[in-house]
């Protein structure tokens, strides 16, 4: 039986994620594949590359760089987050990604994008770290309005987190059975509709497919945290989720509001350990 840790997105409010994911790491909670959206993906890699406490210590150190994440840097190259800078300077000079540990961990790790051009999902298994797996994860993370359109392998591409926020239901399809899920929204978010979505119909109008998935961001969001509870019910998934709203926006350069977000996962992790190791070892028994 098959383990899976499947990870939502949110922005910054993926420190909460990273905050638990590293608790599990200390603890020695290992995975056969994890699969990530967005900021799950941009932190979660740092689980097969076996770095704990690499995502905050980076996002602290360059919260206010702006060649990391500024308007600066939207105005100047498309991109909030610095496509260059944040995706493929730091991890190959200033906070090195572990590229050996991640290629030889035999844990799978998979990213969700969205493919503009058709507003469906496009899912990537990632074996080993170059300039590629990086752009994936980029694009992956690419929110709109806030980044270039990523072009990979013949698509075009944005964040994940449009077309499939919670990919329980991906992972179970490759045979996943268990999965712990960690979520960025306390219990009982309801998604509204994005208060943008006028701005984008402007800016991506080339793209009439992704503006449909946009609209229909929410109702698939409602419904896949339904399917979540669902699934925690019937006892295949453990759910790790924020006991109330991580007080921290989509970008911040405030490390003290990431050490909280990052905090919150943290004792969240360390108050669910126990359950998660139990729900682990249990598939494997």
């Amino acid at each position: 039986m098959k383990t899976g840790l499947v990870l939502e997105g949110g922005a910054l409010r993926g420190l909460f994620s990273a905050g638990v994911m590293d608790v599990m790491m200390e603890n020695g909670i290992s995975f056969d594949g994890i699969v990530g959206v967005s900021a799950g993906a941009a932190f979660g890699c740092n689980y097969k590359s076996r770095q704990a406490g690499r995502a905050i210590r980076y996002n602290k150190r360059f919260a206010r760089d702006w060649r990391y994440c500024s308007l600066r840097s939207l105005l100047l190259t498309g991109d909030l987050f610095g496509a260059d800078y944040a995706y493929h300077y730091v991890p190959d000079n200033e906070d090195i990604f572990d590229k050996e540990t991640f290629a030889e961990n035999p844990m799978e790790f998979h990213v969700v994008c969205t493919d503009v051009d058709t507003g469906a999902p496009v899912y990537k298994r990632l074996d080993s770290v170059d300039y590629d797996c990086y752009e994936w994860i980029r694009a992956s993370a690419s929110m709109p309005l806030a980044s270039r359109v990523v072009s990979l392998e013949g698509r075009n591409l944005l964040d994940g987190g449009v077309s499939d926020s919670i990919p329980l239901q991906y992972f179970q399809s490759l045979g996943y059975d268990r999965n712990v899920v960690i979520l960025t929204q306390p219990l009982g978010y309801v998604k509204r509709q994005n208060r943008l979505l006028p701005l984008m119909r402007l800016v991506l109008r080339r793209y009439p497919n992704f503006l449909k998935a946009m609209k229909r961001r929410p109702e698939m969001y409602n419904g896949q945290t339904r399917y979540v509870e669902q699934a925690e019910n019937e006892g295949s998934t453990l759910v790790i989720r924020p006991s109330e709203p991580i007080p921290i926006g989509y970008t911040s350069h405030n490390p003290d509001e990431m050490q909280r977000a990052y905090d919150m996962g943290r004792a969240e992790g360390l108050r669910s350990i126990d359950r998660i190791k139990a729900f682990v070892n249990a598939a494997h028994a």
